[in-house]
């Protein structure tokens, strides 16, 4: 079966009775982009995937009013997005931290992850990206793993543009810094 278009996928749930057959459709094309998508945000695979479920629920909840006023993907990348940085604000308020210490928590979440299967270099990485604000680790990921263009980032975040790339720039810069600061150690 090949993937449907997201305009094919949208016509399938406006038909009557086909909402489920569209829905499956939907789930099938996105859900592996939705998952690691949340995944590089809250790093958990078990968080993942309840966050990625409620991020299903309500895409299939809001579809009925989705008017395409922004690309399919764009919507379901920003409902992804709210629901993984709601779930890092109630992890945050659960243990009463701050962001040092939701970045020390998720650090801990990397190390004692069972499903992570990256090198060394890769597990730096990650490190220095945790060092980042929740803003700036969310666009970088954003860009540099996902490749997704300034334009549907601006429409996913509902930020500028150039604040996009400003931050980009940012974050790179301090993780370029961090991965020094290891390399000497």
């Amino acid at each position: 079966m090949t993937r449907a278009d997201d305009a094919h996928i949208l016509h399938l749930f406006h038909s009557e009775k086909q909402e489920q057959q569209a829905f499956r459709l939907l789930v099938d094309k996105y859900k592996e982009r939705l998952y690691w998508h949340i995944r590089k945000i809250v790093l958990s695979h078990e968080d993942t995937d309840d966050i990625l479920q409620n991020t299903f629920v309500k895409i299939w909840q809001g579809l009925p009013d989705f008017r395409s006023a922004s690309q399919l993907y764009t919507w379901m990348y920003r409902i992804a997005t709210n629901e993984a940085i709601n779930h890092l604000h109630e992890t945050r308020r659960k243990v009463h931290g701050n962001s040092v210490e939701i970045s020390e928590h998720l650090a801990n979440t990397l190390e004692s992850d069972l499903f992570f299967c990256g090198d060394d270099l890769q597990r730096r990485l990650q490190h220095a990206i945790l060092t980042l604000s929740e803003k700036q680790r969310t666009v970088f990921n954003m860009r540099y793993f996902d490749d997704i263009p300034y334009e549907d980032m601006a429409q996913i975040l509902g930020v500028a543009v150039g604040t996009l790339k400003a931050t980009y720039h940012n974050a790179a810069n301090k993780i370029k810094q961090q991965i020094r600061i290891i390399d000497l150690n």
